[in-house]
């Protein structure tokens, strides 16, 4: 039987390794998670929560070990593995306090004084495929989602962050989630294919890069299932010609370089109106320039390594072939020696359409600056993209940005002034090539349900 061998991208140790499981242990997995789901389905929403609860509590409990765990695997910074975990609590939490209300019947009218209610009911087990840049947090919100609609959910993790997924499943069920109910299958891409078409799988859900998501989608909707794919996006941040030029590089610094530069919704485009750019491009690279790279352990290390060796040639290759096309490195770009994933804080100049830098995803702390005539000009880049996650605007008009963010950015997701991953209570997901359907802020929370429409006659008079 073939094996999953994690490595510590830091140093390049060997940290664990697995046993694959067959397609029947797989199906085990599948079969347990809808065993369980049978009794799960028939609790109440408030009878749900305080499990949720528990499981916000146990994580919180052992935040240090989760976080150390997640720095090994994946070489994230320590402490932002720390408010990863503490994220997470909060999601458990979030979903706990919300979700019967949230999910709670409604009652309406139709035709001539006939009564309705609109009931969401769980459907089974869904099945989650998720990548290793957030080891917790990618597998957290869609199972606080699923068990609080009444759901099973399998995990299918990124092989390079297996011990997160065990030691989730493990901590769900030592704070008192019924066993089997949240199933994790170290498997490979042929019997996660099986696993879709699975006759228990009732919906997927998938975390990832475009083209993988149209692998996932395409078995999903063959096996009739729904399915909701968060993929990867090429966001783009406007730099107006009134924007706070201070700000806008503190903030831009931060967005690209936030969780090691390997993030769906990183700051990587940065379009720059003509009036500010030379001002903001300069300081841009000056900060950038001064990153420190190191152990993602200590404390005053700003950039730790990518996830792997594989990773960190991906994105220097990107780079090549943008320079080869015509873009200039203005600081970083070179692949240092010795042990580890590492790779410097890097900004490209003379970005155009062409160069993987402007067309694609580098997930990588690789920034990408394009010059815009004006506003209106950069807005038109930005748009420029087969991507439609997330980006952002500065500008000291707010009024103005708020209107360019919804009447014109083509997105899910709109920051003005700022950076950030995710929140509890705001929807998220994108458009276009960075995929359908939304988590957090409820939304999630009505993905994989069956809104079941019952109706009864007029009250007897």
């Amino acid at each position: 039987m073939s094996t999953i061998t994690t490595v510590n991208p830091t140093t390049g140790k060997e940290i664990k390794s697995y046993d694959k499981m067959s397609e029947a242990q797989a199906f085990d997995v599948v079969e347990a998670s809808h065993d369980a789901f049978l009794d799960w389905s028939q609790k109440t929403h408030e009878e749900r929560a305080p499990f949720l609860k528990d499981i916000a509590a146990k994580l919180r409990e052992n935040k240090e070990e989760l976080a150390r765990l997640m720095t090994d695997e994946v070489g994230k910074l320590l402490d932002d593995a720390r408010q990863e975990v503490e994220i997470c609590a909060a999601i458990f939490e979030y979903t706990a306090e919300q979700g019967p209300k949230a999910l709670a019947d409604e009652e309406r009218t139709y035709g001539d004084g006939n009564r309705g209610i609109v009931t969401y009911q769980p459907i089974g087990v869904i099945y989650s495929v998720q990548p290793w840049n957030f080891p917790l947090y990618q597998p957290v919100r869609v199972l606080a989602a699923a068990l609080m609609a009444g759901n099973g959910c399998v995990l299918k993790h990124a092989s390079i962050c297996t011990g997160s997924g065990l030691r989730l499943r493990e901590l769900c069920e030592e704070a008192g989630l019924p066993k089997g109910l949240f199933g994790v299958v170290l498997i490979g891409h042929d019997v996660s294919d099986k696993i879709i078409a699975h006759d228990m799988v009732r919906g997927v859900t998938m975390t990832g890069s475009d083209k993988a998501g149209q692998h996932i989608g395409e078995k999903a909707a063959s096996a009739l299932k729904k399915s909701v794919l968060e993929l990867g996006s090429n966001d783009a941040y406007l730099v107006l010609e009134d924007a706070d030029i201070d700000l806008a590089v503190k903030t831009s610094v931060m967005g690209r370089l936030y969780n090691n530069g390997q993030t769906c919704v990183n700051a990587k485009r940065f379009i720059v109106t003509d009036k500010v750019y030379d001002r903001f491009v300069a300081a841009f690279v000056e900060q950038m320039d001064k990153i420190k790279v190191g152990d993602p352990s200590d404390d005053d290390t700003q950039l730790g390594p990518l996830s792997s060796v594989d990773q960190r040639d991906t994105i220097h290759d990107q780079l090549q072939d943008s320079v080869k096309n015509g873009a200039k490195i203005l600081c970083g770009g070179k692949k240092p020696e010795g042990p580890g994933a590492f790779y410097p804080a890097t900004v490209l100049g003379d970005v155009k359409p062409g160069m993987p830098a402007y067309d694609d995803e580098i997930f990588g702390p690789i920034a990408a600056v394009i010059r815009a005539k004006d506003d209106e000009d950069a807005m038109r880049i930005a748009n420029d993209s087969r991507y439609g996650l997330g980006g952002g605007i500065f500008s000291q008009d707010e009024e103005k940005a708020v209107r360019l963010a919804r009447k014109h950015f083509d997105t899910g997701m709109v920051r003005i002034n700022s950076f950030g991953a995710a929140d509890p209570n705001m929807p998220f997901g994108g458009v276009k090539n960075s995929g359908y359907g939304r988590e957090h802020g409820g939304f999630g929370m009505h993905e994989f349900v069956n809104a079941k429409a019952v109706f009864l006659p007029p009250k007897a008079a």
